[in-house]
């Protein structure tokens, strides 16, 4: 025992670091450093991981378009370690074999790092073949594909496949399919057996037409897809408010209430109140147009002081034609108004005319109806209604 506290008093203080060996010769204890192994691997495997981060570095910035802070963090957060070019390099050839921008493919890369360690062929290509074998067009699937790079993610056979096939079952053609595609492609990345398949079941138990499904499903994808247990309650807030299955407002409610926290769909209606709508007057506005709710408080107090206080139009008349508060003030409201001021101002409308009558139809109705029929009396009616002259009127009703 006295050996082995000499010998290790008389060690070196490099020494003091490593492991202890003993054997014993002679009765004695001799001392036997040696480096640990263990430390040797973690010191090597360090070094090895960065390298990793400095290349995958180096060539997110160099070969992917991606700023040095965005290339640090997907090294990092991401784990995209790569020491060599040759499976990013793939991944980047077949983008730009199928027509990516190198803008695009940055885009790609940004959101969706892990990519370049995809497999090309066994991954990749066959998302971008089914999607052409659909229907999709190259220009289509590439801005498809480069704002939602996480479709790559799905399994084709799991996710996306069941996924079409359930949507076309309802919307019965191709077009309507990619329709909803376009609009919401990070809705197929849900799980169709527990969202969008009750959701669909629950409207075809409470009578909903298939012309009504097909409008929510093509034009709100992304409601159609949400949680069942969601869904199911703003199913029922719109049924307690009156409105009828059957009728295509009633999906449009739902998905204004989807997209609202009942107490901001309350502040709105109070809102509405201020500009002198009743709560049954509000509620009635709501079961017209649902969107009516979804036009945030400084467009719509904007709207209303424009068409109450600057134009003269009674609170009222609004309240029954509450869409035209979604409509565009400066693109749309305006000019219209303008035009219809100096036809009123003139006597070639009746001064009873609703708002609606002339806010509500096409671009090519409004031009045929309120400015091409009236050029001959009022030449300067194109130039108000494109905004390079002013009226100067003011709506009497």
């Amino acid at each position: 025992m006295f050996g082995f506290l000499c010998s290790r008093q008389l060690l070196p203080l490099k020494h003091r670091r490593t492991h202890l060996g003993f054997l014993q010769q002679n009765g004695f204890f001799i001392v036997k450093s040696f480096t640990s192994v263990g430390s040797l691997s973690e010191s090597n495997e360090k070094r090895d991981e960065e390298k990793k981060h400095s290349f995958a570095v180096s060539y997110l910035i160099n070969s992917c378009g991606l700023s040095t802070k965005s290339a640090i963090l997907a090294s990092q957060s991401h784990l995209v370690l790569f020491q060599s070019p040759e499976r990013p390099d793939s991944v980047l050839n077949l983008f730009k074999e199928n027509g990516f921008s190198n803008a695009q493919i940055s885009k790609i890369v940004r959101m969706h790092p892990l990519i370049l360690l995809s497999d090309p062929e066994k991954t990749l290509l066959p998302k971008i073949e089914l999607l052409r074998s659909v229907g999709v067009s190259s220009s289509e699937l590439i801005t498809i594909l480069s704002s939602n790079p996480f479709l790559f993610k799905i399994n084709l056979k799991k996710r996306f496949i069941p996924s079409y096939d359930f949507i076309k079952s309802v919307l019965l053609v191709d077009e309507k399919v990619l329709t909803t595609l376009k609009r919401s492609p990070r809705a197929f990345l849900s799980n169709v057996t527990t969202t969008m398949a009750p959701n669909i079941a629950l409207l075809r138990q409470l009578g909903a037409p298939p012309s009504t499904i097909s409008f929510l499903v093509t034009n709100f994808p992304s409601e159609a897809f949400i949680k069942h247990t969601k869904f199911v309650e703003a199913v029922h807030q719109v049924r307690e408010m009156g409105f009828d299955p059957m009728k295509t407002v009633f999906v449009l409610a739902i998905q204004v209430l989807l997209k609202m926290k009942k107490p901001k769909l309350e502040s709105k209606l109070e809102l509405y109140k201020r500009w002198g709508w009743s709560k049954d007057m509000a509620l009635a506005a709501f079961k017209r147009s649902p969107n009516c709710m979804l036009s945030s408080e400084e467009k719509i107090t904007k709207t209303m002081d424009f068409l109450v206080n600057k134009i003269g139009w009674p609170s009222a008349n609004i309240a029954r034609n509450p869409s035209v508060i979604t409509l565009s003030l400066e693109n749309k409201i305006i000019p219209r108004c303008s035009v219809v001021q100096i036809l009123l101002a003139k006597g070639l409308v009746k001064n009873n005319l609703g708002v609606g009558t002339f806010l509500r139809p096409t671009e090519r109705i409004f031009l045929e109806k309120f400015v091409i029929k009236f050029q001959d009396d009022v030449p300067e009616l194109l130039n108000v209604y494109q905004g390079k002259m002013s009226s100067g009127c003011r709506i009497s009703v």
